[in-house]
């Protein structure tokens, strides 16, 4: 295989007998068609094999990049492999926005929304919310469209690349608007359990830092105040933190120079909702990481059952984050009828020392019935992961009507789906 033969952070090597770059959606048409087995490759920021295949890999990276906005901009109609912040980008350019983006701009948005990736807010769905339509080549070479109040479009959304190659997708767009960036340190752990509620509540998006050591504090909290919705701007002594007064990385002991604008300095919605800007590489990949959605109500006792084993997670932690994702109707999305707080962890790129870790929080988590991010690293058995999905059945269906053959089937999706 030539020359993408690993994924992101490397910890995977794509098993594939051929990578293709189709440059039209005809070409992957006539890929598609020929191959017995198929998957697609976004950006490769997965970290498990669920975009691996024995047959044929296509990346859509090279397919044309567009960006139209419908008439009443309202929507727009973007390349599934397109990253979000060259999407974002053109979208501020004509005064547009969207609700939310990921932590990283550099992520495919076909890959982000195939598998539930989100930013952060207690009002805002993750990625897979804005979408209206998704258009897909399908088994046989021909195009698929599903729109939102279709019978299968909630589980074509976030369908694990199961049902076809997603070529565009349809974005809710709204106008663009303003975000201010303020980083608090030495947020107290007992402050967070008493008033989580309202300090996840502070700000339109806000993420939680902290390295899981043990102590006494949260080592940052991070606010993007959305200046044309939120109230004033915290003070100096927030929850009992107070600002940084400088630019912070998500890592400490890193310099904050990659990451977006901080300090309350105002800038447009698509430089200041991501963590990291554009113009960077945030990291050299050489991590591994796993995320674990908890229903936001029993929060603070899930955090709770995973602060025994910080002896365990620290040692192989780079940085955990907490963040929040509001409810959705999307079959397959871990924030399916149940507004929830994502628990995630960026570990080093170590698996056999972080699998028995996730074994031990995933039994701790348990009792809350914790879904894990679909394109992160995780051990829950697959019958344990279906039994977290209500509408688990009706999505095998679905893949079925699809993809009678099992065309875009794999090593990761073959236990899921029977």
């Amino acid at each position: 295989m030539t020359p993408q033969a690993a994924n992101w952070a490397g910890n995977i090597t794509f098993g594939a007998r051929q990578l293709h770059r189709p440059r039209t959606v005809e070409e992957l048409q006539t890929i598609v068609a020929s191959s017995d087995h198929v998957r697609a490759l976004g950006s490769g920021h997965s970290f498990n094999r669920i975009a691996d295949t024995t047959g044929d890999l296509v990346s859509v990276a090279d397919l044309p990049a567009t960006v139209e906005i419908a008439g009443d901009k309202r929507s727009a109609r973007v390349s599934g492999g397109m990253k979000y912040g060259m999407v974002a980008q053109a979208l501020q350019a004509n005064g547009l926005a969207l609700h939310n983006l990921g932590s990283l701009p550099h992520i495919s948005v076909a890959g982000a929304v195939s598998t539930g990736t989100h930013g952060s807010g207690v009002g805002n769905g993750s990625l897979s919310t804005a979408v209206n339509s998704v258009e897909l080549v399908t088994a046989d070479g021909s195009i698929a469209i599903l729109r939102r109040g279709d019978p299968g479009f909630p589980g074509a959304v976030i369908s694990l690349g199961a049902l076809g190659i997603i070529t565009h997708l349809t974005l809710d767009l709204e106008p663009s608007y303003e975000v201010d960036q303020t980083v608090y340190v030495d947020l107290p752990r007992t402050e967070l359990h008493r008033s989580f509620e309202a300090i996840m509540a502070s700000a339109y998006s806000v993420s939680l830092f902290t390295g899981w050591q043990g102590g006494d504090l949260v080592d940052m909290a991070w606010l993007k105040r959305r200046v044309d919705r939120d109230g004033a701007a915290p003070g100096q002594d927030w929850h009992g933190a107070v600002p940084a007064t400088r630019a912070m990385h998500p890592i400490p002991s890193l310099p904050g120079d990659e990451a977006t604008q901080q300090l309350g300095v105002r800038g447009p919605w698509n430089e200041r909702l991501p963590h990291f800007r554009m113009e960077f590489t945030p990291s050299n990949g050489d991590e591994l990481q796993s995320e674990y959605f908890v229903a936001r109500d029993v929060a603070v006792e899930a955090i709770a059952a995973l602060e025994p084993l910080s002896d365990r997670i620290a040692p192989a932690l780079m940085i955990g984050e907490i963040r929040t994702v509001a409810a959705d109707e999307l079959w397959l999305s871990p924030a399916y009828q149940r507004d929830s707080v994502a628990l995630h962890f960026t570990w080093l790129n170590d698996t056999p020392a972080v699998l028995p870790v996730l074994t031990a929080m995933e039994a701790a988590l348990a009792p809350y019935g914790a879904r894990p991010h679909w394109g992160k690293v995780f051990t829950l058995a697959p019958e344990r992961v279906r039994a977290l999905y209500p509408h688990f059945a009706d999505f095998q269906q679905l893949q079925a009507e699809f993809d009678p053959n099992g065309v875009f089937r794999n090593e990761f999706l073959e236990p899921y789906l029977g």
